[in-house]
């Protein structure tokens, strides 16, 4: 099997990289792209390396050898289906069709029943890494038809990322779609942790007064930080350190404040609210995103709506401890929430996920890598079940010694006008979390008042209603 060619269709920047990353680590890759210019592209950087470039379906699936393997690097949606349509006039019973795109899981169980049906192999794959990851080793997350993972699993176990002491950061996510949940899943943390990286940043622009250059060396000294440092914090060294080439002075001053996204985060949120699991800090930075567009709403409403503006005047470098320790709760607080709406997932879609695996395969190649996933992996491998990795131990003890800096993080945006999106939310998350008492008894009791919902009692069992009006 290891001597077999291997198809990849669609040679967009992360086709061509991931083609390119099969082909260097000792396999044949024929290669499919319709339109001229990313083959003719793909033609021009294979050059001299064992890749064929086909342009027709036909021909592309000729060229394989059987049983086929075919890793499709096509948009997500209606791209996907239109060539899973076209692929599945030419394969044969037992060839295996990957998903390497960010599809949406119902999507992929779909797929993956039509696929069945046929007598073809599905399987739903997460790949994370950007462009150079996809080169040089992603972080890969497939799951659906076991049988079929082990057919491919040679080849994405020589080109995933490899961690120093875990070995190549790939694993069977589990059956169905579960390699595309856990991957929506690392977006949606993805998302929160970036938000959380923007607000520390504006609380030292804007809270605290600081110009770019000094922002860029607080970020710079955290890279190197066994609490906060990973991919997320590196690049934003990078980034505020960057100079404009036209004009001078810090390039991400001269950045238009909106950002868009893509999906992946909207669905994480979704899924959440349909699995009743809390995930506040990764909900409001999709929220955050959404706000962030409204530029032209925003820039009116600063010229009517008032809020306070006092810089922060106390001490810089009791401020930057603060920020660190409130980012390294919060950091955590992101796994948890989202580790811990994988594992409802895979109860109630019987996925059969092994969330220390998990944890093991995002500690190199993905976004979302940190010095916090070999503790994460840890917990998960003594406790398999915890439904909450936050009242692990070792967690535990950074709630209790973090909490008051995440709150005074909180208390120093909101006293400076500074919006707290994700520090908030978090905050709020925790409170509640560790709270013995939550005050859903008066919300009970309005629902039964307006609309004869129900409640119960602490003291007697069975279920009650009550004529709540002063006239009754």
């Amino acid at each position: 099997m290891a001597t077999d060619n291997f198809g990849v269709a669609g040679l967009g920047v992360m086709g061509r990289n991931v083609a390119l990353n099969i082909e260097r680590n000792g396999f044949p890759v024929v290669a499919y792209n319709r339109g001229d210019e990313n083959a003719n592209r793909m033609r021009s950087e294979s050059a001299g390396k064992n890749v064929t470039v086909t342009q027709s379906i036909e021909e592309f699936v000729a060229r394989l050898n059987r049983p086929r393997r075919v890793l499709l690097m096509v948009t997500a949606g209606v791209g996907t289906d239109r060539v899973i349509d076209a692929l599945m006039e030419h394969l044969d019973a037992g060839d295996v069709v990957i998903d390497g795109g960010n599809s949406h899981f119902p999507d992929t169980d779909r797929r993956a029943e039509r696929l069945h049906d046929a007598g073809l192999h599905f399987v739903g794959c997460g790949i994370s890494g950007g462009e150079e990851g996809a080169l040089w080793g992603p972080s890969i997350m497939p799951g659906g038809d076991r049988e079929a993972y082990e057919r491919i699993a040679p080849v994405l176990e020589k080109i995933a990322a490899k961690s120093e002491d875990d070995g190549s950061c790939v694993t069977y996510c589990g059956r169905r779609a579960a390699g595309h949940y856990v991957k929506m899943v690392h977006n949606g943390i993805e998302y929160g942790i970036m938000q959380l990286v923007c607000e520390v940043y504006d609380i030292l622009r804007r809270g605290a007064g600081l110009p770019t250059t000094e922002i860029q060396a607080v970020f710079q000294a955290w890279t190197e930080s066994p609490q906060v440092g990973g991919y997320l914090v590196d690049i934003s060294a990078e980034c505020l350190a960057k100079t404009d080439s036209d004009g001078g002075g810090a390039l991400v001053e001269k950045i238009l404040d909106t950002a868009g996204q893509k999906g992946t985060g909207k669905w994480t949120a979704q899924s959440a609210l349909d699995l009743g699991v809390p995930i506040p800090t990764l909900s409001q930075a999709v929220n955050a995103r959404i706000l962030s567009g409204l530029k032209q709403a925003r820039v009116e409403a600063s010229r009517i709506l008032t809020g306070p503006t006092a810089p922060y005047a106390g001490d810089l470098e009791e401020l930057v401890r603060i920020l660190h320790d409130a980012l390294h709760l919060a950091m955590v607080a992101s796994y948890a929430q989202g580790l811990h709406l994988i594992q409802t997932a895979s109860k109630e879609f019987d996925y059969g996920t092994d969330l220390a695996e998990v944890s093991r395969i995002w500690k190199q190649g993905c976004i979302i890598r940190s010095r916090l996933l070999d503790p994460i992996k840890r917990a998960y491998m003594e406790q398999p079940e915890i439904e909450n990795m936050l009242v692990h131990p070792s967690f535990a003890a950074i709630v209790n010694d973090s909490l008051p800096s995440l709150r005074r993080a909180v208390e120093l945006a909101n006293a400076s006008g500074v919006p707290s999106t994700c520090f908030g939310a978090t905050l709020a998350y925790l409170d509640s979390y560790r709270s013995e008492f939550l005050p859903a008894n008066l919300l009970q009791a309005l629902r039964d008042n307006f609309g004869a919902h129900t409640y119960r009692r602490l003291d007697k069992e069975g279920v009650f209603h009550s004529q709540w009006s002063r006239e009754a």
